[in-house]
């Protein structure tokens, strides 16, 4: 794997594991990390036992001057009939949930190389404490951002 490869993993994790953090703040379980099968690879499916729900999250974290709307554009119609097939795949293996309701979300998360000055003190104090809309945290030597979560973004 290249470093630039190595790189863009490395920050796709970092969104992931934001997610997830927010996810678990609202009583969600996250089941699954980067699920995959034959299909195709889910983000992070994560349960609310008191919903019944399932959700399948795809997570697209973009640095500035991206070119596809923080990656809500790269959520096409392939792609949603790939992540369809991957979540039917998941249900089909594990029959326990098979009574809960089912979603497709998506979180559009944004980074950037963790700054330099002053803010970054009071930056790191607030990455200890909640994962909160548009307000960033460090993590790893970068600066995260949950800027969007759409729940029930499309229907398979």
């Amino acid at each position: 794997m290249t470093r630039d490869r190595k790189s863009k993993d490395k920050i796709g994790r970092l969104g992931e594991q934001i997610v997830s953090q927010w996810l678990e703040m609202q009583d969600w379980e996250t089941l699954h990390r980067r699920w995959h099968c034959r299909w195709g690879e889910i983000d992070v499916i994560a349960c609310s036992q008191s919903s019944q729900t399932i959700a399948f999250v795809e997570i697209k974290t973009r640095g500035k001057g991206n070119w596809d709307g923080d990656g809500i554009l790269s959520i096409t119609s392939p792609k949603q009939t790939k992540l369809c097939s991957t979540a039917a795949l998941f249900l089909s293996e594990n029959p326990e949930f098979a009574e809960f309701a089912c979603r497709f979300d998506v979180a559009l998360v944004s980074h950037q190389p963790t700054p330099t000055d002053s803010d970054t003190k009071s930056m790191l104090d607030e990455s200890k404490q909640s994962i909160i809309f548009n307000r960033p945290i460090i993590l790893s030597g970068y600066q995260l951002t949950l800027h969007n979560y759409i729940e029930s973004a499309f229907d398979c």
